[in-house]
């Protein structure tokens, strides 16, 4: 469904992204891990086509991608933004927000549409009118990923969906995502620096360091402690929680 071929994307001098390659299947889950800075999003922001590539191709069901993205393309892969408040338009209600991608697209029955969306991302029509401010960051966030539904993609770009939100929220966005994952027959591509996220809803991970990927890892490997790579062990340790023994041994993989 996916495919990222030698993708290199630079701001300036900077490499951000150095030569990253994956494919991702059509219904999977997939999930780049890493820490802050590592390149993950980049490379979401490359596919998407909010990160101009210097080299390299992405492809979609088969077929290399132009710049800039063509209709098409943005009605098949939408992108939920890790900040659910900056990435909604305060002054637009959430009727106009959703309705939006439904008329640029053309397509019919918009009230319902968004009647649809709402219901189906667990918010009553009561939400329907109100103002992004008036909402909370879980509420804003399910906002957004009924955006991203509206059009009916197949494959949804997630840039650490629930990382700006409590604890007790993320479980029931995560949730949400599976269960709208199997209801529609989605394809994911998840950013997250938390392993224990990319292990519950990834199929299979790619692990990043200073914009390359340095591993690839099943779930099963993951949760076995089958990691080949130094650095994605250091990870899989760190995600388990503080220790200050372990703290002291922290090696920096440049």
């Amino acid at each position: 469904m996916i495919a990222v071929d030698n993708l290199t994307v630079r701001f300036g001098p900077v490499e951000a992204v150095g030569d990253v390659t994956f494919t991702v299947r059509a219904g999977e889950s997939f999930g780049l891990v890493g820490e802050s800075g590592s390149g993950k999003s980049t490379v979401l922001r490359a596919i998407a086509g909010l990160a101009a590539t210097a080299e390299g191709r992405v492809l979609f069901d088969g077929a290399a991608v132009r710049a800039p993205r063509g209709k098409g393309f943005h009605k098949a892969v939408q992108m939920v933004f890790q900040d659910p408040y900056g990435s909604l338009h305060p002054r637009h209600t959430v009727d106009r927000i959703l309705s939006e991608p439904a008329v640029i697209h053309g397509l019919p029955e918009v009230d319902r549409r968004v009647e649809a969306i709402l219901a189906g991302v667990g918010l009553g029509p009561q939400f329907r009118f109100r103002f992004p401010h008036q909402l909370s960051g879980g509420q804003r966030q399910r906002v957004a990923i009924g955006r991203a539904l509206m059009p009916e993609p197949t494959v949804l770009l997630l840039d650490e969906p629930t990382s700006s939100l409590d604890v007790s929220v993320q479980a029931e966005v995560l949730n949400l995502l599976q269960r709208i994952k199997a209801e529609r027959g989605l394809t994911f591509i998840l950013v997250s620096h938390n392993l224990a996220v990319v292990a519950h809803m990834c199929d299979r991970m790619a692990v990043m360091n200073r914009g390359r990927i340095v591993e690839q890892v099943t779930r099963a490997g993951l949760r076995q402690g089958r990691a080949a790579e130094p650095y994605t062990r250091q990870l899989l340790a760190a995600s388990k929680g503080f220790d200050r023994e372990f703290a002291r041994e922290l090696i920096d993989y440049a």
